[in-house]
């Protein structure tokens, strides 16, 4: 079970969006960061260190050896949580459950505006796609479909070589798997 210090860590939008931005391009500089994410050096700072502390970034040598810059990376590639892991603590489930309202307002976003552009040249050769499925599950195998899932991902990630020359662009996955009544 993740601490929910690092899950508000994670979900709020511009640690979520940095996070994001690590896990894609590898360790950065802080001025990198704050470019590409169009934000101020000092808020870019300011939430690395509320990252780190959560354990979720670290800070790393400059490649370059120059001392006076401040490079970051991931610590750690993902989480795995349910807002309902915290039903002992009444003040965490409050935390986690605005957590998980705020991943899914981002999830939706993130696809409508893939939706919106989607026709778009940077796209053109991008289809995306979408898939759904009805099942029977119990708890333990609805849980084995998350690990399933959850594994399946982390090996295609692996399998891809950023380095081979061809051409990509970030693209964002997400799945939920939740009682429903048909």
């Amino acid at each position: 079970m993740e601490d929910i210090s690092v899950i508000t860590a994670v979900h709020h939008p511009l640690r979520r969006r940095m996070f994001d931005y690590l896990l894609l391009f590898g360790a950065s500089q802080v001025t990198a960061l704050s470019r590409a994410l169009d934000s101020q050096v000092g808020s870019i700072s300011h939430h690395l260190r509320m990252l780190e502390r959560a354990g979720v970034v670290e800070r790393v040598e400059d490649p370059t050896g120059d001392k006076r810059t401040s490079w970051w990376r991931v610590a750690r590639r993902g989480l795995t949580w349910s807002a309902d892991d915290f039903a002992d603590s009444p003040a965490d489930a409050l935390l986690a459950r605005e957590a998980q309202r705020q991943g899914i307002r981002l999830q939706f976003e993130r696809l409508q505006r893939w939706h919106r552009h989607r026709h778009d040249a940077d796209y053109a050769d991008y289809d995306g796609y979408s898939t759904d499925s009805t099942a029977w599950a119990s708890p333990a195998e609805l849980q084995d479909l998350s690990m399933r899932l959850l594994a399946t991902i982390r090996d295609w990630q692996e399998s891809i070589d950023v380095r081979d020359g061809q051409d990509r662009t970030p693209v964002f996955l997400f799945a939920h798997a939740f009682p429903s009544e048909p």
